[in-house]
């Protein structure tokens, strides 16, 4: 397998901390969004969407998406479970996954790239254009700040986010919350649970991939 990533983007760093869940090391490829290297005609052809991850199967097969790249990993290297076990399991993590990404990470993005010069003409990522809009900046940011409320809710309540075992849910809210300190918006301080968890994640040795 080839994984194509770029160290700092948030999107890769799921895949990345989810594949040292794992224990797996893969062959890896730096995609320099920062010079858009990603529209480059030699990564255009690993992935027409000009996103990372990437991750090319031995059979040529390429999944763009941290969805699909977390559960063909998940059934091929079934151990540790990230996904969950049971039925309820399996959809409470599905559940959190869609929430984080929807309420937090995505108002994160749409705060930052609807203000940012460097993504003007690129408010979406990929290779149409599509210009900012400064009033999606500031819901983004309201939306991210609403769901540190939620994270912290939650987690008053369970040790992660899906209940008692660590998940893929708890990565990507992971990497939501230090995605957030680009927009200056961080926990507040009487997120003690949100806290709590976030060092505890924290400490797992997957956290620095």
């Amino acid at each position: 397998m080839k994984f194509y990533d770029y160290t700092p983007a948030p999107s890769p760093r799921r895949a990345r901390i989810f594949m040292a869940e794992k224990g797996l090391e893969v062959e890896t490829i730096q995609v320099d969004l920062a010079a858009k290297a990603q529209f480059d005609p030699e990564f255009r052809a690993v992935n027409p969407r000009c996103t990372v991850p990437a991750l090319v199967l031995d059979d040529g097969t390429v999944l763009c998406d941290n969805a699909s790249i977390a559960r063909y990993i998940e059934e091929e290297f079934p151990d540790p479970p990230l996904l969950g076990t049971t039925p309820l399991e399996k959809a409470l993590v599905a559940e959190w996954w869609a929430r984080v990404e929807g309420e937090g990470l995505m108002g994160v993005a749409e705060a930052l790239r609807n203000r940012s010069e460097f993504f003007k003409d690129s408010a979406i990522t990929g290779p149409d254009r599509y210009a900012q809009i400064p009033e999606l900046a500031e819901r983004g940011r309201a939306r991210a700040e609403a769901f540190m409320v939620v994270l912290d809710e939650q987690l008053a309540d369970t040790p992660y986010l899906a209940g008692d075992r660590f998940s893929a849910a708890d990565i990507a809210a992971f990497v939501f919350v230090d995605f957030a300190a680009w927009i200056k918006l961080k926990p507040a301080d009487n997120q003690s649970s949100l806290a709590r968890w976030r060092e505890a994640v924290g400490a797992r040795p997957s956290s620095q991939a």
